[in-house]
């Protein structure tokens, strides 16, 4: 089984803030891909540095699993893709690991 963390920032580069319905329409189809989800919403912030320049932003993870490995990396880089141009990111995190459930 694999488990997806998939960091999502909560604000444009600008900082005025992702509209909630765009959050909103990512968690169902999330739910509906994968049949479930975790949202952590509480305070999370990410920094990272390029060059110089130290970024920084306020996220929500978004923690999904899925039984396929295949079909769900799949799923997740074309939706990495359309996350990278609707919410005009650089780069979107999504994590992978390989548990067992007990």
């Amino acid at each position: 089984m694999r488990e997806f963390e998939i960091y999502v920032p909560l604000h444009y580069n600008d900082r005025s803030p992702i509209e909630s319905e765009k959050l909103d329409t990512l968690r169902q189809r999330l739910f509906d891909y994968f049949g479930g989800l975790t949202d952590t919403r509480q305070s999370n912030a990410g920094a990272w540095k390029v060059g110089n320049v130290v970024f920084h932003d306020d996220i929500v993870i978004y923690r999904v699993l899925a039984v396929k490995q295949h079909p769900a990396r799949r799923f997740l880089m074309d939706l990495k893709e359309e996350l990278e141009r609707e919410l005009r990111q650089q780069e979107i995190l999504i994590v992978e690991r390989k548990i067992e459930v007990l």
